[in-house]
């Protein structure tokens, strides 16, 4: 047991971490995960500016990551069909009918410039060593936009699970400026495949969404699919409708997939069905309608988090003035040293300096030569200068000395300071400059990044509404057998396999069925109905029964509301026997008593809307103090006689 605990303590919970931070769930910082941040380290080393063969990729990531080549090259291709960071040339396959990419040797691929500018920054990035310690690679990225809902992603690890949707690139751009100046929009997914799609229930990146494929009605005898619902193909989408086709809940004729650079698949409808007719079974029957569960979960401070979309826009916000300060903060040192060493160069070229080492014999003397004749220009020399600064001036060559140009050199000074002023500017105020550089790659990728998915309301199509009710319901008192697979017996409605049924027997057991080929529900079918709250919150079951050891009769009225498919439910206290059921709420009791010394009424009629709409789990109400030979229910006086 103990060597069992030490595997659980130690293995197991070292493997479930590694799973959880370094394989499925992405980081919140730069949104990748590590095979990702693998690849564009990988990508930015290559970097020429030229296309690279995706095996040369695959074989140089290999360096840092630990689990195969064929990891990387799925990643990669994925990475690179989002169109964010990736440029592509060859067959990438195509996410809209779900073909794979051609093998890793046939197609290209090269970093884009936008991946380096919200990216890349190895002066700030944090390195660490690669598995096998002979490498460096980035613990994240420094990323200045939140790739994260950019990007979308989904994974599962030791007990938990990630699905983000990916969200417009200039949406969110914008949501973040927004953030940044105090605002806040609200931000939903977008995707490539375009669609249309329900918001109702995001719940701010932790909900739902329901999304729809976009169909052309315009011929009255045809469907056309035009865009996809997200995370369905043309293949996976052809496969539903024709499932459907076999089961009988939607009619069509045939269908064919005309998919070529935009998705086109042509649904032809069966005669005397028409497209009108059609568009709710197909949303409810096939892959045209899809709902989407969403899990925002992220690695934050090397621990999973759960977030919202609101959540992770604010953190953005603030790690992005965070990223450009440092940014600034490290041009400005640049620029200042810069400025030193061509301050330097001027004066020792301008004033003559070097004229002053030339009887010198030792080192230390031309150092001291050099640092001496500076001492007048001290107040144009922004610090001290520096024996490294000597050595740099000594190496200047003579010709450059010769055609030293001092207006250019002025000019570039002047260009520094006024750089070294703008950055000053920007770093009294970092949200403005923050805002300004979000709005400089709104301006620059916004042509690229329009919104696809259309956004509207819609209600979910229920099964059942949709379903059409083409099968005859039979019930045969003989056998006390209820479907619509037996074929005496006779006709109570017709129904459709989505329905489901409420059904009382004569026992006065009652449950809620799926329709049933063939069930046996006694001989004493007391009703049977379609078990739908709409119908049911409005219909009071009213029962007549009788107590077999007093002989006294009840009356029950009730509900039935709620309940669990299949599971079966007393309607009366055990033991009674029913005499009859109605909903009827004009209906009388008509009651015979046992007859009894001075009992001089053997029978009355009493209205049903004298006694109490009870719950289910409540008793009857005395009809009477009478023993009860017999009772039933009869239409309200004033009409025609019968039973109710």
């Amino acid at each position: 047991m103990t060597y069992i605990n030490k595997l659980y303590e130690t293995n197991f919970i070292e493997y479930a971490s590694y799973v959880i931070k370094e394989r499925a769930i992405p980081h919140l910082d730069d949104g990748l995960k590590p095979v990702q941040r693998r690849i564009l380290h990988s990508l930015f080393e290559m970097d020429d500016g030229k296309f690279h063969k995706v095996a040369n990729v695959v074989g140089h990531c290999m360096k840092y990551h630990p689990h195969g080549d064929a990891s990387i090259y799925e990643a990669l291709v994925v990475l690179a069909n989002k169109d964010i960071l990736i440029d592509r040339q060859g067959n990438f396959g195509n996410i809209l009918t779900g073909d794979a990419a051609s093998a890793a040797r046939y197609i290209e691929c090269r970093v884009l410039p936008l991946a380096r500018q919200i990216l890349y920054n190895p002066d700030i990035t944090t390195y660490e060593d690669s598995y096998d310690g002979r490498n460096r690679e980035p613990v994240v990225f420094p990323a200045k936009v939140p790739l994260v809902l950019v990007l979308g992603t989904e994974g599962i690890a030791v007990g938990m699970s990630t699905k983000i949707l990916p969200h417009n690139f200039v949406e969110v751009m914008q949501a973040v400026a927004a953030r940044l100046r105090g605002k806040k929009i609200a931000l939903y997914p977008d995707f490539p495949s375009g669609g249309l799609m329900d918001v109702s229930g995001y719940e701010d990146g932790n909900g739902r969404v329901l999304v729809r494929a976009r169909l052309d009605t315009s011929d009255p005898k045809r469907i056309v699919i035009r865009e996809l619902p997200f995370g369905c193909t043309t293949e996976s989408l052809i496969e539903s409708v024709e499932a459907a086709a076999r089961k009988g809940t939607i009619k069509i004729a045939g269908i064919s997939d005309f998919t070529a650079e935009n998705v086109e698949i042509e649904i032809r409808l069966a005669r005397g069905a028409y497209a009108t007719d059609v568009v709710d079974a197909l949303y409810a029957f096939t892959d045209c309608e899809v709902s989407i569960p969403v899990n925002l979960l992220v690695i934050r401070d090397s621990a999973p988090v759960q977030m919202s979309v609101s959540d992770i826009i604010d953190y953005h916000g603030k790690k992005l003035v965070e990223i450009l300060k440092q940014e600034l903060l490290l041009e400005q040192g640049a620029l200042t040293e810069r400025l030193h060493q061509r301050t330097l160069e001027r004066i020792f070229v301008e004033e003559r300096i070097y004229k002053g080492i030339e009887e010198k014999k030792t080192q230390e003397t031309v150092e001291k030569a050099v640092i001496d004749g500076f001492r007048p220009f001290a107040a144009q020399i922004k610090r001290k200068v520096s024996p490294e600064d000597v050595e740099r001036l000594l190496k200047i060559p003579i010709r450059r000395i010769s055609l030293y140009d001092m207006g250019r050199a002025k000019k570039e000074m002047e260009e520094i300071r006024a750089r070294l002023k703008e950055i000053k500017l920007h770093l009294s105020r970092p949200a403005d400059y923050a805002v300004s550089f979000l709005e400089g790659i709104i301006a620059a990728q916004g042509k690229n990044h329009a919104r696809r998915t259309r956004i509207q309301s819609f209600r979910q199509v229920d099964v059942r509404e949709a379903a059409v009710r083409n099968l005859r319901l039979r019930y045969d008192e003989e056998t006390g057998y209820l479907g619509y697979g037996i074929s005496g017996g006779r006709v109570m409605f017709e129904v459709s396999e989505f329905d489901r049924l409420l059904v009382i027997r004569k026992t006065g057991v009652y449950s809620v069925v799926r329709v049933p080929e063939r069930l046996f529900v006694d001989k004493g079918l007391l009703y049977c109905g379609f078990a739908e709250k709409e119908i049911l919150a409005d219909k009071v079951f009213s029962l007549l029964y009788r107590d077999p050891k007093t002989g006294l009769g009840y009356v029950k009225r009730a509900k039935i509301e709620s309940w669990i498919i299949e599971k079966t439910y007393e309607i009366v206290p055990e033991g009674m026997e029913i005499l009859k059921l109605t909903t009827r709420e004009d209906a009388v009791i008509h009651a015979e008593y046992e007859p009894a010394p001075r009992l001089k009424v053997l029978e009355e009629k009493i209205g049903l809307k004298k006694f109490p709409v009870k719950g289910l789990k409540a008793a009857g109400v005395k009809i009477s103090t009478k023993k009860v030979k017999t009772a039933r229910f009869v239409k309200a006086p004033g009409k025609r006689d019968g039973e109710a």
